[in-house]
C-alpha cells in the first residue's frame, strides 16, 4: 500500500464531479417524480469524494490500532496514521519543527481543546467577531471575558472597532479568535492583517477555517512573520472527506506544557499509583483510540484538491458565485446578504444567503426541496448574532423571538436560505436553483404547505417520504413524519 496517499496525482478539474458519491441520485419530489439531487449545502457538509472511499476500503483490510503495536497491521496503520498528520500540516503550511498537528472530530472539538488549554487569569480576554459560527464563540466564554467586534451592514468585520477593543484592553488580550471565511456571507477575513493587529498587542491569533480551507490555499507563514497564524482548525467533514475527523495546528509549545483537556490511554509515557508524565504533542492531544480510518480519508482529499489546485478550486468558485448573484438579482423580491457587487467577490468563497419577500425562509427551502429536488440550508447557520444583524433586528424585536422561542413557539424564527457551493458544482445547478426561485416568487407553488409552530419548519399537507424504500438497511420503525423528523434533529 502506497502511503504517500497519492494514488491519482494528476486528477483534472473536470474530474471531481463525477468523482462525487451520489452525483447522480435521483430524489422522490411532491408530484411523484424524481429528479438528480442538486447539492447546495456544502457550507454544512459536502458529499465524499469516491476516490476518498476508495482509498478508505483499500486500506480497511490493514486497519489496526495505532502506536506500540508490533503486528504487520499496527505497524502499517501507524505509518499511515503519522503521514496523515504531516499531510494535514502541510495543508495549511505548519512548521513541522514548531508546530503540531493533532486531530480532533471537528473544528468544534478544536476550539473547545484551545480554551480549556490556555492558562488562563481572571483579567484575561478574548476578542472574537459577530461573524462567528458558534463553535468559534461559545466555547471561549467558558473561560474569559469575550468581546465580540461588530459588522456593517453587508457584513465586513469593524476594523476600527477591533483595533478600539485592543486598545482598550492592551495587556489582557489573549487571542484573537475569528473565522478564515464567513459560513452565511462567504466573506474572507484578512487572516494575516489581522495577526499582524494581533501579535502588535501581544495576543496570539486563532483561525476557525472550517469555511475556508475548502476553498482557499491556506498559508500560516513562518514564525518570525508578523503576519503568522498561530493556531488554526478545519475539518475534513467540509471537504469531500466526512469521515468524522477535524484537525488543529499550532505551537508544540503551547500543548507541551499542562495538562491535556482528556485525559486516558494513548496520551502518557509512564504512570504510576502516584504520578503521571504526559507524552509529547500530538500524542497527549489524542486521548483514546484514534479515528485511523477518517485519517486516510482527510489525507487522500487534501492530495485530490491540492492535485487540481486550490487556486483553480477558487477560479471556478468565484465564477459560479459571480454568476449565481446576477442570475439571483433577475428574481423579483430576491435579497441578497452579504457581497454582491463585482469588484468584492474575489474575497468571498461559494456561500450566498438570500431571502424572498413575503415567503418564510423554511417555506422557501422547504419547496426548493420536495418541489425542485435541491438540497439547500435555511435558518440562522449557528451565528445567530451575526444573523440578525444582517437582518438588522432592533433589540425589542430580538427580544420578543428569543421569549417566543423559549415558550415554544418558533414561528417567527430568523433566518435566511443558504445556497453553498462545492468545487464539483456547476452554472447548470445554479440554473435549476434560479429556475426554482423564479417559480416561488411568481407564485408557481404546487404544494398546500403549513407552519409546525413547535419546530418551526413548513411542509406540504399530508406529504411525507418514506425512507425504508431509499435505505432499506435502516430501521425506520416507524417512518418520521418531518415535523418528528425535525424536533429529534
Amino acid at each position: 500500500m502506497n502511503t504517500s496517499f497519492n494514488h491519482h496525482c494528476n486528477w483534472k478539474f473536470d474530474e471531481l464531479r463525477e468523482n462525487i458519491m451520489g452525483i447522480d441520485t435521483e430524489v422522490p419530489l411532491l408530484d411523484g417524480s424524481r429528479v438528480p439531487y442538486v447539492f447546495l449545502d456544502n457550507g454544512a457538509s459536502t458529499p465524499s469524494f469516491r476516490h476518498v472511499f476508495e482509498v478508505m476500503q483499500e486500506f480497511m483490510p490493514f486497519y489496526s490500532g495505532v502506536h506500540r503495536g508490533t503486528g504487520f497491521k499496527s505497524i502499517l496503520a501507524t505509518q499511515v496514521f503519522d503521514e496523515a498528520h504531516r499531510i494535514a500540516g502541510d495543508f495549511v503550511g505548519a512548521d513541522p519543527e514548531r508546530d503540531t498537528v493533532i486531530f480532533v472530530k471537528n473544528t468544534t472539538e478544536a476550539v473547545n481543546k484551545m480554551a480549556k488549554r490556555c492558562d488562563w487569569r481572571d483579567s484575561d480576554v478574548v476578542i472574537t467577531t459577530m461573524m462567528e459560527h458558534h463553535s468559534d464563540d461559545l466555547p471561549w466564554r467558558l473561560h474569559a471575558n469575550v468581546i465580540h467586534i461588530g459588522v456593517d451592514d453587508r457584513g465586513y468585520l469593524d476594523m476600527t472597532a477591533l483595533r478600539d477593543a485592543f486598545e482598550a484592553n492592551s495587556g489582557h488580550v489573549r487571542f484573537l479568535a475569528l473565522t478564515g471565511a464567513s459560513n452565511i456571507t462567504g466573506i474572507v477575513n484578512p487572516i494575516h492583517k489581522l495577526a499582524e493587529m494581533a501579535h502588535a498587542y501581544g495576543a496570539k491569533i486563532f483561525v476557525d477555517a472550517a469555511q475556508l480551507a475548502p476553498h482557499r490555499r491556506i498559508s500560516m507563514l513562518p514564525h518570525d512573520n508578523p503576519g503568522h497564524v498561530d493556531f488554526i482548525a478545519y475539518s475534513a467533514h467540509k471537504m469531500y472527506a466526512p469521515y468524522g475527523i477535524g484537525v488543529l495546528v499550532g505551537s508544540r509549545d503551547y500543548f507541551a506544557s499542562g495538562d491535556p483537556d482528556m485525559v486516558g490511554g494513548g496520551v502518557v509515557d509512564i504512570v504510576e499509583t502516584d504520578q503521571v508524565a504526559w507524552s509529547a504533542p500530538p500524542a497527549r492531544e489524542e486521548a483514546g483510540s484514534p479515528n485511523v480510518p477518517g485519517a486516510v480519508a482527510l489525507a487522500t482529499a487534501i492530495h485530490m484538491l491540492q492535485a487540481v489546485g486550490m487556486e483553480q478550486i477558487a477560479a471556478h468558485e468565484h465564477e459560479l458565485v459571480r454568476y449565481a448573484i446576477a442570475r439571483m438579482k433577475e428574481v423579483p423580491g430576491l435579497r441578497i446578504y452579504g457581497p454582491v457587487e463585482d469588484d468584492e467577490l474575489n474575497e468571498k468563497v461559494g456561500v450566498i444567503s438570500f431571502d424572498l419577500e413575503d415567503v418564510p425562509h423554511a417555506k422557501v427551502a422547504a419547496i426548493l426541496s420536495v418541489e425542485a429536488g435541491i438540497g439547500a440550508r435555511n435558518g440562522c447557520f449557528c451565528a445567530h448574532p451575526y444573523v440578525k444583524r444582517l437582518l438588522q433586528f432592533d433589540e425589542e424585536k430580538a427580544q420578543e423571538i428569543t421569549q417566543e422561542i423559549l415558550d415554544g413557539d418558533r414561528s417567527n424564527l430568523p433566518g435566511m436560505v443558504r445556497a453553498s457551493f462545492g468545487c464539483y458544482n456547476t452554472v447548470a445547478d445554479v440554473d435549476r436553483l434560479i429556475e426554482a426561485l423564479q417559480r416561488i416568487a411568481a407564485g408557481d407553488i404546487k404544494g398546500d404547505y403549513e407552519l409546525d409552530p413547535r419546530s418551526g419548519t413548513w411542509w406540504p399537507i399530508d406529504f411525507d417520504y418514506d425512507f425504508r424504500e431509499y435505505f432499506p438497511h435502516f430501521a425506520f420503525r416507524p417512518t418520521p413524519t418531518m415535523t418528528e423528523f425535525n424536533e429529534a434533529s
